[in-house]
């Protein structure tokens, strides 16, 4: 992490970090909106990364677009964008300190196998010995953590089974795995406050516990409710959502602001979008955001 983070003590650093499997649809805007308002509004930075680690769900070209989309709707970043494919050196370091404290292992269980133990990977490979070529890498849980407090959810909680499993930080196809590179990202970033989507409730965590793991100051998090077309089926780019409108952003902005609990007054609907932005850092406050994992949209 950059030693300027460290002097500057209760700065406000924050981030949103799209995957680009494809443009953002409307449940991306909610978190974009969301993590932008929460930052301003104390006169934090706010920052982009793009998540672009597992590559088999890269969509060319993707980045790009929600980068123009993100500065159509008013959300400029603060600092140059990073993203996760020119991290891998990071991840490989923190990697190899791990393997060296003994802290992961090998695994060769397939998910065939740990279905059939119901589901729950039950720490077989353990003291097996297995090498770390070509295999997937589990981390020791030694800290887990079964709850923790969310700024909006209030206090969370998960299965003890979920909380204490050894869970993968390395696929045995050489990719890193997200639990681990959004915990170093953040890290590296020096991110205070994270602001994002409900359906990450529970693998919070587990980046929880690998914060504890690695020594370093947990951030405070903040889920936001998720917007569904129906009771459990959010909207994402797998169930084809649409792409968010570029070249009339003032709609989906207004409909975001709603969503999160600040319906803009009718002359603002009507004005630029940087205005709206400003009316809607003044107005925020985060104990005003619906205290729900999911909302149903009338219409998207």
């Amino acid at each position: 992490m950059d030693p300027a983070f460290c002097s500057e003590v209760g700065v406000y650093r924050g981030r949103f970090a799209p995957s680009p499997s494809g443009p953002l649809h409307f449940g991306s805007l909610i978190a974009a909106v969301g993590s932008y308002l929460d930052a301003k509004a104390h006169h934090g930075k706010w920052l982009v990364r793009i998540e672009d680690i597992d590559t088999p769900r890269v969509v060319a070209g993707a980045s790009d677009i929600i980068l123009h989309t993100l500065e159509a709707y008013g959300l400029h970043w603060d600092e140059p964008v990073a993203y996760q494919s020119q991290r891998l050196d990071l991840y490989q370091n923190t990697l190899n300190q791990l393997i060296k404290n003994n802290l992961v292992y090998a695994c060769t269980c397939t998910r065939k196998q740990i279905k059939a133990q119901g589901g729950i990977y039950l720490n077989s490979c353990k003291v097996a010995g297995h090498p770390f070529q070509h295999h997937a890498i589990r981390i020791k849980q030694s800290k887990p953590c079964l709850e923790f407090n969310d700024r909006i959810q209030g206090s969370v909680n998960v299965a003890k089974s979920f909380a204490e499993e050894d869970f993968i930080i390395k696929r045995s196809d050489g990719l890193f795995a997200y639990q681990l590179v959004v915990v170093l990202d953040d890290i590296e970033q020096g991110i205070t406050d994270i602001v994002r989507g409900a359906d990450l409730l529970e693998p919070t965590v587990r980046q929880i516990s690998t914060y504890q793991l690695l020594n370093q100051t947990v951030p405070k998090f903040a889920h936001l409710p998720l917007a569904v077309v129906e009771p459990g089926f959010k909207l994402s780019k797998q169930n084809h959502a649409p792409a968010i409108d570029n070249q009339n952003p003032l709609p989906a902005l207004c409909a975001a602001l709603t969503f999160l609990g600040f319906p803009p007054p009718l002359e603002l609907t009507h004005s630029s979008v940087s205005q709206l932005l400003t009316w809607a850092t003044g107005q925020w406050q985060i104990s005003q955001v619906p205290k729900q994992t999911e909302i149903v949209l009338n219409h998207q």
